[in-house]
């Protein structure tokens, strides 16, 4: 295993560790992805009467999920929830075969879906004086079989019925 070096960077910033899967490669599965807003902010509205109720900017961030397929051929979006400070979703990454011409060959596929989904709310934002911002990273999991993907589709389901007992829920930390 390789292990990244901080020489070239700056003594006060400190070297991440790598936390995708070494033995995957993200192009090609289904995978459970959760990415949260900067310091956990409620910027895409908030839940009353167990309803996700949109503000704007949440508005977008819903659109914009919902529309990934239109601009990553490769990608099918087949389940998400947009929360008060987070996303849910289960991704599709379509297999080399299927899509050969669209998909990217290194271990980037996952990475460059999440990075236009959040530039592009980002850009929607900036553009009309939104303040909004993300946490840095996302987190994912690779779905691994139709029961793991079942339990992950329920809870992205009963998500917002759950906000009381969420732990990205404030009140709960």
């Amino acid at each position: 295993m390789k292990s990244r070096t901080t020489q070239s960077r700056p003594e006060n910033l400190p070297t991440r560790k790598n936390i995708r899967a070494e033995f995957h490669n993200y192009s090609a599965g289904d995978y459970f992805v959760t990415i949260c807003t900067r310091e956990k902010e409620h910027y895409f509205g908030d839940i009353k009467n167990d309803a996700m109720l949109f503000n704007e900017i949440g508005t977008v961030a819903d659109k914009k999920l919902g529309e990934l397929h239109i601009h990553y051929k490769y990608v099918n979006v087949l389940q998400y929830v947009v929360m008060p400070n987070h996303i849910h979703a289960i991704i599709r990454i379509a297999e080399p075969l299927d899509a050969p011409e669209c998909i990217p060959t290194t271990r980037q596929a996952l990475g460059i879906v999440i990075g236009g989904y959040k530039q592009a709310v980002t850009m929607y934002a900036r553009r009309n004086n939104i303040e909004f911002g993300w946490q840095a990273r996302f987190h994912d999991h690779i779905i691994r079989g139709t029961n793991d993907g079942n339990l992950i589709a329920e809870y992205i389901e009963n998500n917002v019925a759950k906000w009381n007992s969420d732990c990205f829920n404030p009140k709960n930390e």
